[in-house]
């Protein structure tokens, strides 16, 4: 099918924002609404032409990406099993996986998160102690994940298990495909609760739960979970940015608004470089994607840039409101209500932390770019 934006496409762009905030209010809706992108052809533009709905270059799925965020669509249910599991499948996968897991992503029909992060094994997940046991032609899978996006929701999840007793960091890991649906208990999800009051994280515990696909065959798990986390900053890097470029210009409204910047040259000073910096992430994007691949730093580079300015701009928002930003939206409640900037700064606070703290991205591109001494482990 051929990339182009027809008449039904167009009224989409036109009517979505009015439309999206009245009805995708809830997780059955937005179930729903995966599915009609799906059905539209809308899922999978990235992927290899024999699998994808609709063939896409580079810079067409930028450009779909970038409108769907200036839409105020919702965000993507949908979004780990497209941008990073299929990617991995059609790398690493055989043709039945592929065959077999790719037509219900790409329908929408199917969710999927993701099993890494462990409470001993966060930044550094060399180190993760959930195992699996060959039984049959699958394994059992035994121990916890934490920080597990969508879990609630997922009918899948990949996850990195030990499958080599006595095996040590990066040796003997495979990257295994669970079903959400077990009967027996043995998959028990537990949201966690957040200081913004959200609870979008979840535990999730495997008591011998079934296992029915190896992706890249057994023992080859780290190889296949390196190439997925290289995934995570790709066309993705430019749609969050179109939410960056959202949320600084509602700050910078707020602070004219409010006479913040007439008397203070320090904060419009920082106003500014909010902007430059952002404009600077979107061209080292667009380097990175435009360029031949295999730079081990890039994505370090990426994940350090955003998390930090994303970070900063939550105490910007802050700042701007002076001593009004400590007060809630009513009277007060144990379960209080906070405003989006107010969210803002308290999930920003863990940008500099998940998808790998900077401490981790920093020792990537120390001995992985600059070719500095390996870290004592």
């Amino acid at each position: 099918m051929d990339f182009e934006f027809g008449p039904e496409d167009q009224a989409f762009r036109r009517d979505a924002r009015g439309w999206l905030e009245d009805h995708l209010t809830t997780d059955r809706t937005r179930l729903a609404w995966e599915r009609e992108l799906g059905a539209g052809g809308w899922i999978g533009l990235g992927w290899d032409a024999d699998h994808g709905n609709r063939r896409a270059t580079l810079t067409q799925q930028v450009v779909w990406a970038e409108e769907y965020a200036r839409a105020g669509a919702p965000a993507r249910l949908g979004h780990i099993g497209e941008n990073l599991l299929a990617p991995t499948l059609i790398a690493y996968g055989s043709k039945e996986q592929q065959a077999r897991f790719l037509p219900g992503i790409a329908r929408g029909e199917e969710l999927w998160c993701q099993g890494y992060s462990e409470p001993g094994a966060g930044s550094d997940l060399a180190s993760l102690r959930t195992v699996a046991v060959k039984d049959g032609t699958g394994y059992r899978v035994t121990g916890q994940k934490i920080w597990t996006s969508l879990a609630a929701d997922a009918h899948w999840c990949f996850v990195l298990a030990r499958t080599e007793p006595g095996s040590g960091r990066h040796h003997g890991l495979t990257f295994l495909l669970v079903p959400m649906d077990q009967t027996g208990g043995r998959i028990d999800v537990r949201p966690i609760r957040q200081m913004s009051g959200t609870s979008e994280f979840n535990e999730v515990f495997f008591d011998g739960a079934e296992a029915v696909e190896a992706v890249g065959g057994e023992g080859n798990g780290w190889q296949v979970a390196m190439g997925l986390l290289a995934l995570e900053r790709g066309v993705s890097t430019l749609v969050q940015q179109i939410g960056f470029e959202e949320e600084l210009a509602r700050i910078v409204r707020a602070a004219v608004d409010s006479g913040a910047v007439d008397d203070d040259p320090v904060l419009r000073d920082r106003l500014v470089r909010q902007w430059a910096e952002l404009r600077t992430m979107r061209w080292n994007a667009l380097r990175t994607l435009g360029g031949s691949g295999g730079d081990p730093g890039a994505p370090s580079v990426a994940k350090l840039l955003w998390g930090g300015w994303h970070q900063r701009l939550g105490e910007l928002a802050m700042q701007i409101r002076g001593a009004a930003a400590a007060s809630g939206t009513g009277a007060w409640t144990p379960s209080y209500e906070l405003d989006e900037q107010q969210r803002l700064f308290l999930f920003s606070r863990a940008d500099t932390i998940y998808g790998g703290s900077d401490e981790i991205q920093r020792n990537i591109i120390a001995e992985r770019v600059l070719g500095l001494p390996r870290e004592l482990r």
